[in-house]
């Protein structure tokens, strides 16, 4: 079924909602409506597609435009076939370090050292919640090696970093072990990709009035 409306409507993981937010001021895209999903789906990402799915049939009368800003997210495909079924694009990518770094500078950084931990501004703020809790480390902090041992170093893409971000990646970097890489992104394809959907969408609304 088509959309309807005229306005456009953003539907993100939980962990982009920060650069969503800061892009969508920073382009003035006042109109345009965000809709996060958890970002702790991503660790039952096989409900990823089915949320995605739920989230557009129930917007779809409202907007002109839906635009989805997950990578595959570890659906194996899946989420895939539900836009395909729905009519909806989404970044290209397998997840969100791809499409920050780029897929290029990607595939060189894993090419390069396979055991690699990646971690993005998200992540940072949140890496006591999503991993170290997360995984239980706090109550068994041997597992450190179970998890991690097959890493060799930690990448820190990160998109605007605040003043102390780069120490605090490093020192998560020491406390796993690992070799130390900074790399900034800034927001890579996220940013292109939202702009140009946000582009086709206006223009496509002008053209119709």
């Amino acid at each position: 079924m088509a959309q309807t409306g005229e306005g456009m409507l953003i539907i993100a993981c939980g962990a982009l909602a920060h650069e969503i937010t800061a892009l969508r001021r920073a382009n003035g895209w006042d109109k345009l409506d965000v809709r996060c999903l958890p970002a702790e789906l991503h660790n039952r990402p096989e409900r990823i597609p089915a949320a995605v799915r739920e989230l557009i049939r129930e917007s779809r009368a409202r907007y002109r435009s839906i635009f989805v800003a997950y990578g595959d997210c570890g659906t194996g495909g899946m989420l895939d076939a539900v836009l395909r079924e729905e009519g909806v694009e989404r970044i290209p990518g397998a997840h969100c370090y791809e499409f920050f770094a780029t897929g290029p500078v990607f595939s060189e950084l894993a090419e390069a050292e396979p055991g690699t931990f990646y971690l993005t501004d998200f992540l940072l703020r949140h890496f006591d919640r999503l991993v170290i809790r997360g995984l239980g480390l706090d109550r068994h902090p041997e597992l450190f090696s179970s998890y991690f041992g097959n890493y060799r170093k930690l990448v820190y893409l990160a998109q605007a970093p605040a003043a102390q971000s780069q120490d605090q990646a490093r020192a998560i970097a020491g406390r796993m072990g690992l070799e130390f890489e900074y790399r900034k992104t800034g927001y890579g394809t996220l940013e292109t990709k939202l702009v140009a959907a946000v582009n086709h969408n206006e223009e496509a609304v002008a053209w119709r009035r």
